[in-house]
């Protein structure tokens, strides 16, 4: 597993721009390189991930194949970043 052996970055979330590999935690999982597979990938994992009540897949794959799609798609980009700002300041400590 020579991925999970390269320095851990700040970020903990995320896809890492310079080596397009996913960030989970301290996971690094390498995207493929091109756009076509990357789409089909994300498309897969979030179609996949609807059908979770079946055995061995799961509601998971989901946000995993949103955060893929994410990459290249400025639409589900935009969603995710408004996700997450909407997250974080709800997670703040209000004053």
């Amino acid at each position: 597993m020579e991925f999970m052996t390269r320095p851990r970055t700040t970020k903990s979330f995320g896809i890492d721009a310079l080596t397009h590999e996913i960030i989970l935690g301290s996971w690094r999982i390498p995207l493929p390189q091109s756009r076509a597979p990357r789409i089909a990938l994300g498309a897969a994992l979030v179609f996949c991930g609807l059908l979770g009540f079946l055995p061995v897949l799961g509601y998971w794959m989901v946000p995993l194949g949103l955060i893929v799609l994410s990459h290249d798609l400025a639409y589900v980009r935009r969603r995710r970043r408004r996700l997450s700002v909407w997250w974080a300041r709800r997670r703040q400590p209000s004053a």
